[in-house]
């Protein structure tokens, strides 16, 4: 048996550790606040009497968290679909799931979710540590299965960490443990232009002990992709975008935690999970033909046609698409109300921010979030 020691300041919390945590989060008077919130039906000390008898992880998973899920999508969303769990019924092993990353909380948990449908154990889930600033979130993350990963310190920290980070992965997926979910890129898209980032392909190649194709083959990569018909924090997104060209944008007190509650309680539309095929043997083999940084980029693009590949376009991306482009290339897949309706969303959600944000750039910010599916798609079928 793995000896998991050395990862104990990133690995989720045992079930002992979880048990403990989730007791002490159940004293918190805000539990019954949000014990309303999820479980109206029920009594209001009912969450707290449900983490108090938590005795492992998969207890609370399967007790509290997709039920909490399962209440998003009920209340929150006009229809969930999924397809390709074969592509994870087809593997032999754990997996490595790079999924495209849009809300913090929401997209690994219904991913979870639809794992535990399925009958598929789920996985461990890898989350920046600014999530981690306040002791009881700390609590709930690190007992659902939340893989630490450090951020903002210096270069020579940020070697090691992921040096660690990169072992752990692969020795959770190769010997059989668990298998990871991991977005894409370092942080929420907000632009909604989904690319892998180098720089994570290569922390996972940290800690391979024999050649690129080995390497990449053994962590059994399949590309995810979740799409939203109303993007969650759009605003929010379009926001920090318009700051960010001429200033570095600092995030307020507690922004992360906010941003956690507006994407669960904002209305989402529909929303769809598209699992991918698997990287081939072949693709991998073909990359490392390639020079070192070619290399990576082979396998960033395969990741990055499958995610967009996996898009579900909904009207609110072909509207964005028509009103920034001014076409009317897709007006038969919606009605004249129904654009009337989304622009009208559009200013509503404008309307919540600074005033003296420019609207115009804002608006074709924001606008743009929707329609830069429409537009990846395009290129897809252009090369």
């Amino acid at each position: 048996m793995e000896d998991f020691s050395k990862f104990e300041s990133i690995s989720p919390y045992s079930d002992a550790e979880a048990a403990e945590a989730l007791g002490k989060v159940a004293d918190h008077p805000f539990v019954s606040t949000v014990s309303k919130y999820f479980f109206p039906e029920k009594d209001s000390d009912f969450l707290k009497n449900l983490l108090k008898q938590i005795k492992s992880v998969d207890d609370f998973q399967i007790l509290v968290m997709s039920r909490v899920v399962e209440w998003v999508l009920e209340n929150t969303a006009h229809n969930f679909s999924y397809d390709g769990v074969n592509n994870i019924l087809g593997l032999k092993g754990k997996f490595l799931a790079l999924s495209n990353h849009r809300d913090i909380i929401l997209d690994p948990a219904i991913t979870q979710l639809v794992l535990y449908r399925n009958g598929i154990p789920m996985t461990e889930i890898a989350v920046g540590d600014n999530l981690l600033s306040n002791k009881f979130v700390e609590y709930l993350i690190r007992s659902n299965r939340m893989i630490k990963v450090v951020r903002g310190i210096s270069a020579r920290e940020l070697y090691l960490s992921s040096q660690l980070l990169s072992e752990y992965i692969r020795l959770r997926i190769t010997s059989g443990v668990s298998s990871i979910w991991l977005a894409q890129r370092q942080g929420r898209t907000k632009d909604g232009h989904d690319i892998t980032e180098q720089g994570l392909l290569k922390m996972l190649d940290m800690s391979g002990k024999s050649d690129f194709l080995q390497n990449f083959k053994e962590l059994n990569i399949i590309p995810m992709s979740i799409s939203y018909e109303y993007e969650p924090c759009d605003i929010l997104k379009a926001r920090e975008i318009l700051i960010s060209r001429t200033q570095k944008y600092v995030k307020a007190h507690g922004e992360d935690l906010n941003s956690i509650m507006v994407g669960i309680k904002q209305q989402k539309g529909n929303i769809h999970l598209n699992i991918g095929e698997p990287l081939t043997e072949k693709e991998i083999a073909d990359a490392s033909l390639c020079d070192k940084n070619d290399r990576y980029q082979l396998i960033r693009h395969a990741v990055d046609i499958r995610v967009i590949q996996g898009y579900r376009l909904w009207k609110t991306n072909l509207m964005a698409y028509d009103i920034v482009k001014g076409t009317d290339r897709f007006v038969s897949n919606y009605t004249p109300e129904e654009l009337a309706a989304f622009k009208e969303y559009v200013e509503k959600q404008l309307s919540t921010v600074e005033p003296e944000l420019d609207r115009d750039e804002l608006r074709e910010i924001f606008l743009m979030i929707y329609a830069n599916p429409v537009i990846s798609k395009d290129s897809l079928s252009e090369n």
